[in-house]
């Protein structure tokens, strides 16, 4: 038994799947890919999360979580650039994990994956939801407060869960539908529309660091780091830092471990591989491009903001509209609300798509129903049964849980993704050092050990119950594998060749060729 829960894919076996019927539109090249990874990392993180975390967790030293975070994922990044020149298929770090670790981790990541798109779309969707209805106030619409949002949060100050006084997140709720549809109509159009999207955000992104440095008053830099420079917690135990009346730590790195989130996206352009024109090439640039420029983009914005108003002044659910009314600048506070819903929109429509993609490689193979999870729309060639499961359970999460929880539970999983990753390039570089490889991750076993060595560090230092959330999702994960997933498996076969059968009706073929 033990042999089958660890038996692996080959890099050729890999390589072969890109030759079956069954693939995906080759349609992206590096402008889509890179807009990808910028849609999916610019949004919640820069117009939402940052005034969380600067009022929460670390005030204005956020500019320095931004960096540490940055740096774990300028890590991660390397050596998922490594990977998606290596294997240019659907999957992300799930595919990567079965040619090196073996199918139980790779089951592990995918489902942990599986987490990470799902609720972070629905994290995101819940920041829209904050900005649409900012941007409804503005022309004097205000939704009753049954509709407005999750029925419960977490108050730092008391150390547990409020009432909220609402019942539903509509707005939320009904952007996830639109997105929904977008999604199944093709990924063509949704790149296309997710492009446009990236450049309205990226404008008014550019406006607020242009506009607002002209109002930053130095004087509210200080303390500059009101919680301290860490927040490390092992457990619900506090190893280094403060922590609030919950027992949830604080400081500049307990602020990383939260907007850590804000970077989840980069890797989900690696989950486009099998839709990109040129896979070795484009796929690496357009991770490492991404991730860099969005990085910059999050220091200064968090500067200006923390700057612009004091960080305990930081409203909670549209922090940068607010801030521009703050200092007298409420004209601006309608094209910053309007560019932000545009923005973060895009967020959800780039995560949900990963999602599905993920569903898709793990029914090619056999881990979940082919007939479901692994159908292709005969007319947009989309995962469209997939894709709406995504997006009914993206509405769900979004109708009711906060954002603060919703944050915290993406993280965790994330980070888990990333050390399974790291951990995958230097096993592979032991086992297969001879496969070819477009781009390689530079100072092996350097970065990929310090990628693992920060990512661990930030996962201890995010509150516990975290912890607890993760366990279940993976139990849970468990039952579905050993209950379906390890017995279906193509791989249980004497033939460890995948991709044997067809994940949709014979009479239907996915054409390969570029448009």
């Amino acid at each position: 038994m033990s042999s089958s829960l660890f038996r692996k894919k080959t890099v050729a076996g890999l390589l072969e799947e890109m030759a079956g019927e069954n693939r995906l539109r080759r349609v992206l090249g590096p402008v889509h890919l890179t807009s990808l990874g910028v849609g999916a990392v610019i949004g919640t993180g820069i117009f939402v999360l940052t005034g969380a975390a600067a009022h929460d967790k670390a005030g204005p030293a956020l500019m320095l979580s931004f960096v540490v975070a940055g740096i774990a994922c300028i890590f991660a990044a390397l050596c998922y650039a490594e990977f998606a020149s290596m294997v240019p298929v659907a999957g992300s770090a799930y595919t990567y994990a079965y040619a090196t670790l073996g199918e139980l981790f790779a089951w592990i990541i995918g489902w942990d994956l599986i987490l990470e798109y799902a609720v972070s779309a629905g994290t995101v969707a819940v920041g829209a939801s904050g900005y649409f209805q900012d941007l409804l106030g503005l022309l004097g619409i205000n939704l009753p407060k049954a509709i407005s949002g999750a029925p419960f949060d977490y108050d730092p100050s008391m150390g547990g869960f409020s009432s909220t006084g609402s019942l539903i997140d509509l707005p939320a709720v009904v952007i996830t539908g639109i997105v929904t549809v977008i999604l199944v109509v093709g990924i063509k159009q949704s790149a296309s529309f997710n492009t446009a999207m990236v450049i309205l955000k990226v404008a008014i992104v550019l406006f607020v660091i242009g506009v607002g440095v002209f109002y930053i008053n130095p004087a509210n830099w200080k303390p500059f780091a009101p919680f301290g420079l860490t927040g490390i917690s092992f457990f619900g135990k506090t190893a280094a830092g403060q922590h609030d009346a919950g027992g949830q730590p604080l400081g500049m790195l307990a602020g990383s471990a939260i907007i850590f989130f804000s970077y989840i996206g980069f890797d989900s352009v690696s989950t486009h591989s099998e839709e990109a024109r040129r896979p070795q090439r484009d796929v690496p640039l357009a991770i490492i491009t991404s991730l860099v420029i969005c990085t910059v983009l999050y220091i200064v914005v968090s500067a200006v903001l923390t700057g612009m108003v004091p960080y305990n002044q930081l409203d909670i659910s549209a922090p940068v509209s607010k801030a521009f009314k703050h200092v007298g600048l409420g004209w601006a506070q309608f094209l910053i609300s309007f560019g932000a819903l545009a923005g973060i929109t895009s967020v959800v429509l780039v995560t949900m798509l990963s999602q599905a993609r993920i569903f898709l490689a793990m029914a090619r193979d056999g881990l979940l129903p082919r007939g479901f999870f692994g159908a292709i729309h005969e007319r947009f060639r989309t995962p469209w049964k997939s894709t709406i499961l995504t997006g009914v359970f993206v509405a769900f999460v979004t109708a009711f849980l906060p954002l603060r929880i919703l944050a915290q539970l993406v993280n965790i999983g994330t980070l888990m993704a990333f050390v399974m990753v790291c951990a995958a390039v230097l096993i592979m570089r032991k086992t297969n050092p001879e496969a070819k490889r477009p781009f390689r991750v530079p100072m092996v076993p350097l970065i990929p050990i310090l990628g693992i060595l920060i990512c661990l560090l930030l996962m201890f230092s995010l509150p516990p119950e975290n912890w607890l959330r993760l366990v279940v999702w993976l139990v849970l994960g468990f039952a579905i594998y050993f209950g379906y997933g390890r017995r279906h498996s193509l791989m249980a076969s004497a033939n460890t060749r995948v991709d044997q059968e067809p994940v949709v009706p014979a009479s239907i073929s996915i054409s390969s060729r570029t448009e």
